[in-house]
């Protein structure tokens, strides 16, 4: 078999869809066990009026000015954009990792840049999901800033169409240069998720314990999250189509413009900490998460390996 062959087999492989199912998988549960913390994190960054309460006050709000299932509005966007989204990276992730290390120990490093690469695609091919499922997911919210618009979808095709016939197709990659420095959220997760996991078994040579699992990618994903949040405040912004973007110069000037404004009038309002608004419900909600769906995905994987009687590859570790 040739070298080209060799990397075709295993870019496209038996076990990186393994590990792509069970990662899509376990983040669609954990996003739906708590997904009203999300709800909760994205008022506070787009409805800049709103003040900033702990998370319980601000989803009591909600509650009462609009609903029972208020918390809930646009799950079905929002569970289909990450299925698509964590099937992408995963699967991306674990291919490079394949094709790359080809039987090398892997590294933080390595981790890092790996992660990197499989966020650039995952951004490029599901930013349209994501910018339709924030629009959808804040339509009928009840906003304390007058200036929003409201929006009139009656489900996910119709968002796409009425965004191409009233904003042009490029709408749906609104938020994409904030969501491509934001790679390294993921990266910076799973750089950290795997050196801990390598730490920990380098010191006891056994499988992972569940809760061990789970505090690994608690504390991977509180300290990604934390380094990147305001740029993810911007993205959230921009994707909800209300910040009106330059057009005079190329869509890369105009994005980074758009990106340092945002940043710099978010600061002039409200103070350093207002780019770090909604941060509690953000930790809370994203932590959380995170968490259960490193364990669930370490379990299914492990299970489908363990079923089809295929041993787990080491790179997988």
């Amino acid at each position: 078999m040739s070298t080209e062959d060799f990397r075709f087999a295993e870019v496209f492989s038996y076990e990186s869809l393994v590990h792509a199912m069970a990662g899509a998988a376990g983040s669609v549960t954990a996003m739906t066990v708590f997904f009203p913390l999300d709800t909760a994190r994205l008022r506070l960054q787009v409805d800049e009026k709103r003040k900033a309460r702990s998370t319980p006050a601000i989803l009591s709000e909600i509650v009462k000015e609009e609903g029972l299932l208020a918390p809930y509005r646009g799950w079905l966007p929002v569970i289909c954009s990450l299925c698509c989204s964590n099937f992408v990276y995963f699967y991306c992730f674990h291919s490079l990792r394949a094709s790359w290390l080809r039987g090398h120990k892997s590294t933080p490093s390595r981790d890092l840049l790996m992660g990197i690469a499989a966020g650039v695609v995952n951004v490029l091919v599901t930013t349209p999901l994501w910018v339709v499922n924030t629009r959808l997911k804040l339509q009928g919210a009840k906003f304390r800033n007058a200036d929003i618009r409201p929006t009139n979808y009656s489900g996910i095709m119709d968002a796409f169409v009425q965004i191409i016939e009233d904003e042009g197709v490029g709408a749906l990659w609104n938020g994409t240069f904030p969501s491509l420095l934001l790679v390294l959220n993921p990266a910076v997760q799973f750089m950290i998720y795997e050196g801990l996991k390598r730490q920990l078994r380098s010191l006891v040579h056994r499988e992972l314990l569940s809760l061990e699992i789970f505090l690994f990618g608690a504390i991977a994903k509180a300290v990604a999250t934390t380094f990147t949040y305001p740029l993810q405040t911007v993205q959230s912004i921009l994707r909800f189509g209300q910040h009106k973007q330059h057009t005079d110069r190329s869509p890369l000037l105009n994005s980074l413009r758009s990106v340092m404004y945002l940043l710099i009038n978010r600061v002039r309002k409200y103070g350093m900490l207002g780019l770090f608004k909604g941060l509690e419900a953000k930790l809370l909600q994203t932590v959380l998460t995170a968490a259960l769906m490193f364990l669930l995905y370490e379990k299914i994987a492990s299970s489908i390996f363990r079923v089809m009687g295929v041993k787990r590859p080491a790179s997988s570790h």
